[in-house]
């Protein structure tokens, strides 16, 4: 588990890459599409059970950042890996979703096939 220090160092590291790429990166005509089919569950490296409700409620933490950030690459470097990403951790620290954390977990626990060390 990251100490509050650490998550404050990663918030902000991920909030100065979301500010650089919007900067140097025109977002105009850039659309962000995001199934949640069965494929999408295997793409980002879910090898546990599919249960598309979980998916979609995981999947919309990393939804929610994006529509803070609008940064288009950022849903996918959250969902990264089953959702055990950085980002993905960086944005349940700035949605303020902490106390929510063991239920997030088990979820991706489920989804991940594994203890994903969220």
């Amino acid at each position: 588990m990251y100490s509050q220090q650490s998550r404050t160092v990663i918030v902000m590291i991920v909030a100065c890459v979301l500010v650089a790429s919007t900067v140097a990166i025109p977002t105009s005509g850039m659309s962000v599409g995001h199934p949640l089919s069965k494929r999408s569950f295997f793409d980002i490296q879910c090898k546990g059970v599919y249960d598309k409700s979980i998916f979609a409620r995981v999947d919309r933490i990393c939804e929610d950042c994006y529509n803070l950030f609008r940064e288009p690459t950022l849903h996918s470097l959250c969902r990264k890996n089953c959702f055990t990403s950085d980002y993905f951790k960086a944005c349940v620290d700035v949605l303020l979703l902490q106390d929510d954390m063991e239920k997030i977990q088990a979820a991706i626990k489920q989804l991940h096939g594994g203890d994903p060390q969220v």
